[in-house]
């Protein structure tokens, strides 16, 4: 599978919401699917400068949520080793 960097998203994005050019031609000259380009059009639209991130990276509310997901996780852990730990010593106190 090809990868694309950034700037040629964006510079394939901006010639058809800028300039006007049609999907199928822009898709046609660079070599991609229409699908694809309609795909990051989407994005573009939708995320604006944080629409392709890159790989391996997150754009920042998804990072957010990745890091608030873990908390949660981590927190929800920390919960049930006090539960056991309180039943413990509820057990040696009788």
């Amino acid at each position: 599978m090809k990868r694309y960097d950034n700037s040629f998203k964006e510079q394939a994005v901006r010639l058809v919401t800028e300039q006007g050019k049609s999907v199928s031609i822009v898709a046609k000259d660079i070599g991609i699917h229409e699908n694809t380009l309609y795909k990051w059009i989407d994005q573009y639209k939708t995320h604006k400068e944080n629409a392709f991130p890159g790989s391996g990276n997150l754009r920042p509310e998804d990072e957010e949520l990745r890091k608030l997901k873990k908390r949660v996780a981590d927190l929800e852990m920390e919960n049930e080793l006090l539960k056991k730990v309180t039943a413990i010593f509820a057990k040696d106190r009788k």
